[in-house]
Formats: structure tokens, sequence, C-alpha cells
């Protein structure tokens, strides 16, 4: 690097302040990590526990499964429609099997 020349800063540092001292801690170990597999475990893990916690909460179930489908999408690199019809089609699921459920809440959820 030239003298006088900034090097760009880390992202360790530009985020620190928002972290916890525990996030600031696993953060270099995260910052290993390659691929969204782990990511795509670790939002499977949190959407099974939100609705395990608070399953008349459809608006966190559908935004988990959204984010759940952009993952997985990103991860198989699949083409816009076929994201779209994956999300449809556990949306379809979700009326189905939770419709009889919770009638109130997946009624004109879709």
């Amino acid at each position: 690097m030239a003298k006088g020349e900034r090097r760009p800063p880390r992202p360790t540092r530009f985020y620190s302040r928002s972290l916890s001292e525990a996030e600031r801690l696993a953060l270099p170990q995260a910052e290993d990590i390659q691929g969204l597999d782990q990511e795509i475990a670790l939002l499977r893990v949190k959407l099974r526990t939100a609705l395990e916690e608070r399953p008349e909460d459809l608006k966190l179930m559908l935004k988990g499964i959204e984010l759940l489908v952009r993952a997985l999408s990103t991860r198989y690199r699949l083409p816009r429609q076929s994201q779209e019809d994956l999300s449809e089609a556990i949306r379809g699921v979700l009326h189905e099997v939770g419709g009889p459920l919770y009638p109130e809440l997946l009624g004109d959820a879709a």
C-alpha cells in the first residue's frame, strides 16, 4: 500500500459498535465460514422455535418462510420463477394444514 493511502475499514471494525461482546468474539469465526448451509440450517431451527413459541403469529411465520426460500434460492441458484413457485407451494401447504387449526389467521393471509 502506498504511503498516504488508507486501507478500507474491515467490516469487523465497521460493525463492532452494534455487536455485543459475545458477538464480537464470535465474528472472526463467522468470517471463516463459506457458503449458506449453516445459515439455512439456522433459519430452519429458528423458524421451528418461532412456530413452537408463537404458533398464532402468522406474520412471523410467513416472514421466516420467505427468508428461508430466499436463502434456498440463493444456495441452489433458483431462477426467480422457481423461487416464487417454491414460496407459493409452501404458503399453500400452510393454508391447507393450518387453515383448519387457525381459520381466523389463515383465512385471508395468502
